[in-house]
C-alpha cells in the first residue's frame, strides 16, 4: 500500500508542477539568466619547451643506433659436466643495447658492458644491419668504440658537460626493452656522482644524474640537451628491480670525447695521473688526517697518500692537503676531481689550488702516465689459447697502489668454445697472479711457461683489483 500511495503522490506532484511546454521547473529557485552561447577555448600553441623537445628528438634519434651483442656461453648438460668442469654444449646468446654515431665515417660510441664478451657485434641503423669492428674499450670509464663500413652518417652534434647546470632539461634516447628510438625527458638531478659501479683498474666516475627514464637497453644511448647536442652517454640506473626507479646516470661528454679520441688514435686511453690517492672529506677523514675544518670547508678532496717521486710530490703537495681547484674548475668532490683529471693527457701542465692548515696555495704539476712518464703508452696484451685468457703486466702506478713488486693480470677469460685453463680453474678476470708455488711471476711469458710445465700440487697467489690477497690450489697431472 505504501508503494502504491508513493507512486500516486509522485505522479500528482509531477503533473502539478509541469508547465505548458512539458518541462520541469525548479522549485523555489530564481530563474537563472539565459546563458550565452558556449565557446570552446582556442587550442594552446606549443610552448617553447615542447618545441625544443621536438627539435632535440628529431636531431638525436637519427644518430642513435640499435646494437646486438652475439656471444657464446658454455651450458652444462649433465651432472658430470658440472662436477668435472666439462664445457658441455655451447649456446649462442644475444643481448641488446644502444650506441651513438660519433662521426660521419662510421665511428660509434657505446658502453663497454654492452659489448663485453662479444663474438660478433651488429649495428642496426635505418633498418640496415652492419657488422661492427671493436676499435677499443676502456673499462675505467665503461666506454667502447666501434667502427662500421659506412659514410655520410648523421653524426650527433657535441655539447659541453662542464657547463651543464643542475635543473636543465635533458632527453635520454635509446632502445629500452627493444623499443627502438625511444625518447624520455627529465632534468639534470646532480653532477659529479660517484656510485662505485665501474670495474676498471683506475675507475673514473663523475656521472651526470638525471630523472629522465632509463631502462635496460638504454645503455650506450645518448643524453642530449634541449638543442639535441650530446652531453653524455647513458650508462647505469639506480634500481632495486633492474628497471627504472627514478634515477639514471650518464658519462659526461667531456670524458667521452677524450676517451674516443685516444681509442681511435692509440687503441688505448692515455690516462693521466697526479701521483696521489685522494678521498672525499668528512669528519672521520678530517680527524684521521689532522685537518681542521669549519662548516664551510667540507668541499674539495683530501690527499691521503702520495706516490714516491710522483707528480704531486714533485709539485710540492703533501698528505693532508685539500685540493679545491684544478684547471680553473672548483673541486667539490671526488667525482669532479676525476672528471677534470680524465680530460687531460700525460705531459699536460695542471694548475692545482689547495689548502694547507687554512692557507691557500698553488702548485704547477706535470701529469704522468701509469708508468710515471709522459710517453705515449700502447697496451701489450698477451693472448693464450691454452690458458684461455688475455694477460697483461701490471703498471708501476698500480703496483705502488696495491703494494706488490710484480704480477700479471688476467685481463679477459674466454668463454664458450674458446674457454681454457683459466676458466676451468675458476680464476676471475682482473685477478693479478704474483706467485706460483712461491715462484715470482713478472711477465705473461713467465705465467704461461710455468703453467705449461708444472705438475703436482699447485698454489697460485695474487691479489684482486682492490689489493685483497687470494689463493688458488690445484693438482695438475
Amino acid at each position: 500500500m505504501l508503494s502504491i500511495l508513493s507512486g500516486f503522490s509522485g505522479a500528482f506532484l509531477y503533473d502539478y508542477y509541469k508547465d505548458e511546454r512539458g518541462q520541469i521547473t525548479a522549485l523555489n529557485i530564481n530563474e537563472p539568466e539565459p546563458m550565452s552561447e558556449f565557446t570552446y577555448p582556442a587550442r594552446v600553441a606549443p610552448t617553447e619547451l615542447s618545441e625544443d623537445f621536438v627539435k632535440a628528438s628529431a636531431v638525436s634519434t637519427a644518430s642513435v643506433v640499435y646494437l646486438r651483442n652475439i656471444s657464446e656461453q658454455a651450458v652444462s648438460t649433465s651432472f658430470f659436466d658440472l662436477f668435472f668442469g666439462e664445457p658441455g654444449r655451447v649456446s649462442e646468446t644475444v643481448s641488446t643495447g644502444s650506441g651513438v654515431i660519433f662521426s660521419r665515417d662510421g665511428y660509434i660510441v657505446t658502453n663497454n658492458h654492452v659489448v663485453e664478451h662479444a663474438k660478433r657485434i651488429e649495428i642496426i641503423h635505418n633498418k640496415k644491419t652492419y657488422d661492427a669492428i671493436l676499435v677499443g674499450t676502456d673499462p675505467s670509464s665503461d666506454l667502447a668504440v666501434l667502427k662500421i663500413d659506412a659514410s655520410s652518417l648523421p653524426a650527433i652534434p657535441m655539447g659541453n658537460s662542464r657547463d651543464l647546470q643542475v635543473g636543465e632539461w635533458v632527453l635520454a634516447v635509446g632502445n629500452p626493452f627493444n623499443l627502438t628510438s625511444t625518447v624520455t625527458a627529465g632534468i639534470v638531478s646532480a653532477k659529479g656522482r660517484n656510485i662505485n659501479i665501474v670495474r676498471g683498474k683506475f675507475p673514473i666516475e663523475s656521472f651526470i644524474q638525471t630523472d629522465a627514464a632509463i631502462n635496460p637497453g638504454n645503455s650506450g644511448g645518448a643524453l642530449v640537451d634541449k638543442n639535441g647536442d650530446l652531453v653524455g652517454i647513458n650508462t647505469a640506473i639506480l634500481s632495486r628491480t633492474g628497471s627504472y626507479a627514478g634515477y639514471g646516470f650518464a658519462v659526461p661528454i667531456d670524458i667521452v670525447r677524450k676517451v674516443v679520441r685516444d681509442l681511435i688514435e692509440y687503441g688505448e686511453v692515455q690516462q693521466s695521473f697526479i701521483g696521489a690517492e685522494i678521498t672525499d672529506i668528512d669528519e672521520r677523514i678530517a680527524n684521521n688526517l689532522g685537518i681542521e675544518l669549519d662548516d664551510s670547508h667540507y668541499t674539495g678532496v683530501a690527499i691521503v697518500s702520495l706516490q714516491q717521486d710522483g707528480a704531486a710530490s714533485k709539485g710540492g703537495l703533501r698528505k693532508g692537503d685539500i685540493i679545491v681547484e684544478m684547471d680553473g674548475a672548483l673541486i667539490d668532490g671526488k667525482g669532479m676531481y676525476d672528471e677534470v683529471l680524465s680530460t687531460h693527457s700525460p705531459g699536460d701542465r695542471l694548475v692545482v689550488a689547495f689548502e694547507r692548515k687554512g692557507e691557500r696555495k698553488v702548485a704547477n704539476i706535470t701529469l704522468t702516465n701509469r708508468e710515471g712518464t709522459t710517453e705515449i703508452i700502447k697496451s701489450e696484451i698477451y693472448s693464450s689459447r691454452t690458458l684461455g685468457a688475455d694477460l697483461e703486466s701490471v703498471s708501476k702506478v698500480e703496483k705502488d697502489r696495491l703494494e706488490i713488486e710484480h704480477g700479471v693480470r688476467i685481463k679477459n677469460v674466454y668463454r664458450g668454445s674458446d674457454r681454457g685453463l683459466m676458466s676451468d680453474l675458476g680464476i676471475k678476470e682482473n685477478f693479478i697472479i704474483t706467485h706460483i708455488n712461491s715462484y715470482p711471476i713478472k711477465s705473461p711469458d713467465d705465467l704461461s711457461n710455468v703453467l705449461a710445465k708444472i705438475k703436482g700440487r699447485v698454489r697460485i697467489e695474487g691479489v684482486d683489483e682492490n689489493g685483497v690477497k687470494g689463493y688458488y690450489s690445484f693438482y695438475f697431472r
